[in-house]
């Protein structure tokens, strides 16, 4: 899902730095759930998919789609 996620970042242009900033955090936040250092609870990820303007219902349902 954090794949998804990340691909949709890219996406949507959005660097790390950015995205960090439009949740208030730092970029070192974003790398490390990018990179599966630290894991995002269901209310960052949220707040990380509205971020970069991504519906984060539809990556969940993609996500499970791809687990099939």
């Amino acid at each position: 899902m954090i794949e998804l996620l990340v691909q949709a970042r890219k996406d949507a242009g959005i660097t790390q730095v950015e995205l960090g900033k439009r949740l208030g955090r730092r970029q070192t936040f974003v790398s490390k759930f990018e990179l599966g250092e630290r894991r995002l609870d269901v209310a960052e990820f949220v707040a990380a998919s509205r971020a970069i303007g991504a519906d984060p219902h539809a990556i969940i349902r993609l996500a499970e789609a791809e687990e099939h």
